[in-house]
């Protein structure tokens, strides 16, 4: 890193339609709009944690950063609106068409805030021509009284796409889990799970058997048991995998060594995200840029890469069938 492709492999990855698919809305907060709200603490240059060499000393220190910051902007439904236009407007100048999203249902109680009403002022920021899904991510800890209620009625919510697990793998999954995740899926809505980043292949091989989801957030120390690999070949499980958030992360030592290229090899369906670009200063070209230019992606395996973000997108099958065939279009001209 930095990955500041030829102009022809620049130009190459803007023409593939693209998606974003891991993304936490409070961390792709725009470093415009933390300036406007507190000018003072946050001069016109970049974040010391956007350097190239900059790693996370760990997890909880990762998590402090970026929530200090976050609930700095992120008081109100009507915030999230204004940080969700600025962001899919970035999106968008990079030729990304479909967006899932997720925020962080706690919040709620922080800002004393309606759920329904941050779907729909995320929902609604989509510039023309994009299409967002909504998710909203809870803590392994989170079934509480207060919440409890609400996470119970997530099947209700109109615009919610469905439901992410975020925080510390390593801490123990609790029952409630899976019954609510079954439960969403009832509902006609996704489930999706973060593991495998911090925590070993053991909790992909949990979020695939326990809690049934067919979509890992990161997913990549799958790659530590064959078997859990297998096992995600054989259920068709997409991983949705963030390189640029594992190296800063120290998931992997470096990029040349992350494992999206053997699992990619391995018949895994793979997408590229961006995390939490407040909290790593990467874009979605730059993603797909440390593929080819670290891990020797081909400029047809960056097209399978795209292709796979569609081929899982909820959408109809009409327009998943339109953005296939672009991307065959793109393909075929390789030739």
């Amino acid at each position: 890193m930095p990955y500041a492709p030829d102009p022809s492999l620049a130009a190459f990855i803007q023409s593939l339609p693209k998606t974003e698919t891991h993304l936490h809305i409070e961390g792709a907060l725009p470093l415009e709009l933390l300036r406007r709200v507190a000018p003072d603490k946050f001069p016109d240059t970049t974040p010391p944690w956007w350097a190239d060499d900059y790693r996370y000393a760990d997890f909880p220190t990762f998590e402090k950063i970026l929530i200090d910051h976050a609930l700095l902007w992120f008081t109100s439904p009507e915030r999230y609106h204004e940080a969700a236009r600025v962001i899919f407007e970035g999106l968008a100048k990079q030729n990304v068409r479909y967006v899932e999203t997720s925020f962080h249902l706690p919040v709620t109680q922080f800002i004393h805030a309606d759920g329904e009403a941050i779907v729909e002022a995320i929902r609604t920021a989509a510039p023309e021509g994009m299409i967002v899904r909504v998710f909203v991510g809870m803590l392994r800890t989170d079934y509480t009284p207060e919440l409890a209620p609400v996470i119970d009625r997530l099947g209700e919510w109109k615009h919610l796409a469905g439901v992410d697990l975020h925080g510390v793998e390593t801490w123990a999954l609790q029952p409630w889990t899976a019954r609510v995740w079954r439960r969403i899926r009832e509902a006609g809505k996704e489930t999706k799970a973060h593991a495998g980043e911090f925590g070993g292949a053991a909790n992909v091989r949990e979020a695939v058997e326990v809690l049934g989801v067919h979509r890992v957030q990161h997913g990549v120390r799958s790659i530590e048991d064959p078997q859990v690999v297998e096992l995600l070949r054989q259920n068709n499980i997409t991983c949705d995998v963030c390189p640029i958030s594992n190296v800063k992360l120290a998931v992997v030592p470096s990029m040349r060594e992350h494992p999206i290229r053997q699992l990619f090899d391995a018949g895994i369906r793979c997408t590229v995200s961006t995390d939490d670009p407040f909290s790593f200063g990467n874009t979605l070209s730059e993603e797909y840029a440390a593929l080819a230019m670290d891990l020797g992606f081909t400029r047809r395996e960056l097209v399978r890469i795209a292709r796979n973000g569609f081929e899982v997108a909820l959408v109809d099958e009409a327009t998943r069938a339109g953005f296939l065939d672009e991307l065959a279009r793109i393909e075929a001209a390789l030739e």
